[in-house]
């Protein structure tokens, strides 16, 4: 049996179950402890399943992983997804950028090519990256100030974004269920999404592969709502069905 198949399964058993255990899934698939090991510490990286000492558990859908551990995983996904997606944005544009590492990657790709725009950001990260950019001018919303990752948001976030109509909304997002549901795991970063696309002209997200079926327990919306998709793996069919049915333009990386 393949990879890639293997781990499938394994996480449809994790889904099912609840959890599994290394012996379990050696004599199931007929392989090395070494490669069931293997296995899960991939799924785990990949943010699918959650390791534990002899096997592993769901990821529960409450809970974010670190805002350093979400840095620091996919980078380079994360750049060529940001570089294709800035290709979309002309000069002189205005946009939003949002909350997340992947919009972030984003703010880092305007700097070298494009020339005169305009951003509302409640994302401190962003505004200091392009704030060294003397031809843009930034925007930075008010709202309470989140010590782990930089964002801000509340009733005062949403205020502020609802001054503005802007060109474009670039959205960082946790997860997209399997039936097109935009998911996140923070309720009031949430709010400021919606407000940030009740405001675009046009919605762009960008969004790397393993975001695909991954469980968040607040929902934003429905993929319905963006315009863009720029990721690096073509999406499961339910979803590919979806952003045809829709007409929503995707790039794959």
């Amino acid at each position: 049996m393949k990879a890639s198949k293997r781990h499938q399964e394994i996480i449809e058993l994790v889904k099912t179950q609840g959890a599994v255990n290394t012996e379990e899934l050696v004599e199931r698939f007929k392989v090395s402890p070494q490669t069931i090991r293997r296995d899960l510490n991939e799924l785990a990286e990949l943010d699918k399943i959650k390791r534990n000492h002899g096997g592993a558990t769901i990821v529960t859908s409450s809970e974010n992983s670190s805002y350093q551990l979400r840095k620091t995983s996919n980078q380079e996904l994360k750049q060529r997804i940001a570089q294709k997606l800035v290709e979309h944005i002309p000069d002189g544009a205005t946009l939003f950028i949002d909350i997340g590492t992947t919009p972030e990657a984003v703010a880092r790709a305007l700097l070298n090519h494009h020339q005169n725009l305009r951003v509302v950001t409640n994302n401190i990260n962003v505004a200091s990256l392009l704030m060294t950019k003397p031809d843009f001018k930034i925007i930075l919303a008010g709202g309470e100030v989140r010590a782990r990752d930089g964002g801000l948001t509340g009733e005062a976030t949403m205020d502020f974004i609802s001054q503005f109509r802007l060109d474009f909304g670039i959205l960082g997002i946790s997860g997209i269920d399997f039936d097109g549901s935009l998911l996140d795991f923070d309720y009031h970063e949430v709010r400021v999404k919606k407000a940030i696309i009740e405001n675009s002209r046009s919605v762009y997200l960008g969004v790397d592969h393993t975001k695909f079926g991954r469980n968040a327990m607040v929902k934003l919306g429905g993929i319905d709502e963006v315009d863009l998709i720029i990721t690096d793996q073509t999406p499961p069919e339910s979803i590919c069905k979806l952003i045809k049915e829709h007409g929503i333009q995707i790039d794959i990386v």
